[in-house]
């Protein structure tokens, strides 16, 4: 299977030409998915960690960062790129669509910028300096994020993360929700606009218990069979998972039948496509059936064999130990 993940001599051009090597392993028998197990993101990655932008554009030609969340977020962690991409938007001014490109990739990195400074600590224990640099760091992110959706008007990928900015500044519910329709409308089945709202409507940011749940349900249910909206259902049960103080609750035969089917109906389905990226989703299922001891795990374990993405584990304490006991058990 790895083979078909990364590439392996001649099953590389057989199975995916862009396909990376295989990684070693990583402690507990895990394999990290690097650049998405593809040359192409690597290319894209490696010229934005030297600053080159020029480099940058070359490699955003197979993509559209407008649309596609998975590659865009590949950019939102690489150190250093707030350095240096507003100066490139000034750069490509007279160029509408680069020059949103370029905003576009420093709101999302400005977001995460800002969630590296407070931390994932509860907010008693974030100190005043950090919040401070928190803040600061989201203004701009909305800033340029607003602009580059004003630019270009078809884009969804700077509402999916206006939702997070807006999140982190306890914008008003209703500014939230018209971000949330804007990035609807654009996309109505959109599964990362989905999935930051599941965390939108989790108690901890003020939601009610069962919203999110409830708005899973409601989105999947109108999705096409062998849809991945189905991973919204399954990280609402875990966020649910977060928000108790019973380890066991989702071990219900009622959510575990739920899981089984979404996992069934999505990402087993056989009319499921496997896009740049679908080990993210796979590694939702597998936890969110883990939890609920789900035979159904086994499956999604096997088409995984190791490779393991940073989210959704990092709900755990050890992510890749979590994951190798879970896998080992089912």
């Amino acid at each position: 299977m790895l083979g078909r993940l990364f590439g392996r001599g001649a099953e590389r051009t057989a199975a995916h030409p862009h396909a990376l090597p295989v990684v070693g392993k990583r402690k507990h028998g895990t394999y990290a998915l690097r650049a998405l197990g593809d040359t192409r993101v690597l290319a894209l990655v490696e010229a934005a960690d030297a600053g080159d932008w020029a480099e940058v554009k070359a490699a955003l030609a197979p993509f559209d960062l407008g649309r596609d969340q998975t590659v865009l977020g590949q950019l939102t962690d690489v150190d250093g790129v707030e350095e240096w991409i507003v100066r490139a938007a000034e750069e490509d001014r007279d160029d509408k669509e680069l020059r949103a490109t370029a905003l576009l990739i420093s709101g999302a990195r400005h977001v995460s910028w800002g969630w590296e400074a407070r931390t994932s600590a509860l907010a008693v224990d974030v100190s005043r300096e950090q919040w401070q640099t928190f803040y600061e760091r989201l203004r701009i992110a909305e800033e340029h994020l607003l602009e580059a959706a004003e630019l270009q008007p078809d884009w969804v990928t700077p509402w999916r993360h206006l939702l997070t900015s807006g999140r982190g500044m306890s914008v008003d519910g209703s500014v939230q929700e018209a971000r949330l329709a804007a990035g609807l409308r654009r996309d109505p089945l959109n599964v990362d606009i989905h999935l930051e709202w599941v965390s939108h409507l989790q108690p901890r940011w003020g939601g009610e218990p069962g919203q999110a749940l409830e708005f899973a349900r409601k989105a999947f249910a109108a999705a096409p069979d062998g849809h991945p909206l189905g991973c919204a259902v399954a990280m609402a049960h875990i966020e649910d998972w977060v928000e108790s103080d019973n380890r066991d609750c989702l071990q219900q035969p009622r959510i575990r039948t739920e899981l089984r089917e979404a996992a069934e109906r999505s990402i087993l389905h056989h009319d499921y496509e496997r896009r740049l990226g679908w080990q993210g989703e796979y590694n939702i299922f597998a936890m969110a059936l883990s939890l609920a001891g789900s035979s159904k795990a086994s499956n999604v374990f096997r088409e995984l064999d190791g490779v393991i993405t940073e989210w959704p584990w990092t709900f755990m304490a050890d992510p890749e130990k979590a994951y190798a006991r879970f896998r080992k058990a089912f």
